[in-house]
């Protein structure tokens, strides 16, 4: 054989046998830098303990300026510097803050999912269910005065732009798709104003932040954060419940789920304000009145809720908007309403549709006879076949 022939044939088999190392090792690479091939981080070591001795003084290397085996570490007094940095602000510990308080507080926000869904949300709320919407409501949907002209077509195109027509994957991610089709199916209910012009007197509001605390039974509640967004009125929502059936719901016996505990999954905090209501806006918002509540659910890729854990989080927001909104017009006494406070709450992932009516009757919840509020819940159908979009 040639002696060039059988040397590039030896350099070919050199290059097989570094092929195969790597096909071994395929994540080993060494032009790749360290958080790419997915190695964690090793933990840094945990500080020793410094023991103190009454009587004793330890002897430290501070005096001569550099590290001496052997000896202790100093410890030097924290240098405070004349102004306020607030890069280098340190909080201070809990107890020693102003909002401490020594009984626990149970926060349910939008990232909360409890345990027992509908059923732990009921008996939060001391609030009577009733499965499928009331005939005011699919009255007004099925009446052709507030329909829109090729309503099926036009509904069946703001399906098309959220799931092809914005998109170039094959498939879309769900928290693209879904906000984009909700704030689509808004705008095309926005069309009516023409023939409704009392949709000129509604507010559409984005991350507003909101607070409400109850006590109910020994523990107090709360309901803080962001639920997405929401509508507001000049007006407030009627009542569809009479006063009739409002008293009825006094032999209403909540539902309990013993031996799991009201509280369970549930953040606990002792760092509130007891009586802290708000509703998000100032006083002199020109929409006070929450009207209708919307939920992208699956926006949030870290936090996406089962349907009926994401009932619950409509039933709390909706209860929540209520009570703020009943402390402003009737004060903080507990007290059944006059005047009931309605909420109504729509809940989409991209495919489905959650709809929910509440009805606040009453701000006595401590205890769990009286008066119960009232919530309507049903499904409006399936807006996606999966099957028929891959």
């Amino acid at each position: 054989m040639i002696p060039e022939a059988r040397q590039r044939l030896r350099s070919g088999a050199t290059l097989l046998n570094d092929l195969r190392l790597f096909s071994v090792h395929p994540r080993r690479q060494l032009n790749v830098s360290r958080p790419l091939l997915g190695r964690a981080a090793a933990p840094r070591p945990r500080p020793r303990e410094r023991v103190e001795i009454p009587g004793l003084e330890p002897i430290t290397y501070g005096a001569r300026s550099h590290y001496v085996p052997g000896l202790a570490k100093p410890v030097y007094p924290r240098w405070e510097m004349g102004h306020k940095d607030p890069r280098f602000y340190r909080s201070p510990p809990h107890q020693q803050m102003a909002l401490y308080k020594e009984k626990a507080c149970y926060l349910f926000n939008q990232r909360t999912s409890i345990l027992e869904g509908v059923r732990q949300a009921l008996w939060l709320t001391k609030t009577k269910q009733t499965t499928g919407l009331p005939s005011q409501l699919l009255s007004l949907a099925e009446s052709s005065a507030n329909q829109i002209a090729d309503q099926d077509e036009r509904v069946m195109n703001v399906i098309k732009h959220a799931r092809f027509w914005e998109m170039t994957e094959m498939e879309p991610p769900q928290e693209n798709y879904c906000s984009t089709l909700l704030h689509s199916l808004l705008q095309l209910c926005s069309s009516l104003q023409a023939s409704h012009p009392v949709l000129g007197k509604r507010m559409l509001a984005e991350k507003y932040s909101l607070t409400a605390s109850w006590n109910r039974g020994e523990d107090l509640f709360q309901v803080r954060g962001q639920n997405g967004l929401l509508l507001s009125s000049t007006t407030p929502l009627p009542p569809l419940a009479d006063r009739q059936e409002v008293e009825e719901t006094e032999n209403h016996v909540l539902e309990t789920f013993y031996p799991v505990s009201p509280t369970i999954d549930l953040q606990t905090t002792h760092l509130y304000s007891p009586d802290r209501m708000t509703t998000g806006f100032c006083g002199d918002y020109p929409y006070p009145h929450a009207h209708t509540l919307y939920f992208p659910e699956g926006v949030d890729r870290r936090n996406r809720l089962r349907p009926p854990q994401l009932r619950a989080k409509m039933i709390m927001f909706c209860f929540a908007n209520a009570l703020a909104r009943a402390h402003t017009l009737y004060g903080a006494a507990p007290q059944t309403l006059d005047q009931p406070v309605c909420v109504q709450a729509v809940a989409t992932d991209g495919q489905n549709l959650q709809l929910a009516f509440f009805q606040l009757n009453t701000t006595d919840l401590q205890h769990h006879h009286g008066v119960k509020n009232q919530v309507s819940t049903g499904r409006a159908g399936r807006l996606i076949d999966r099957r028929h979009v891959l």
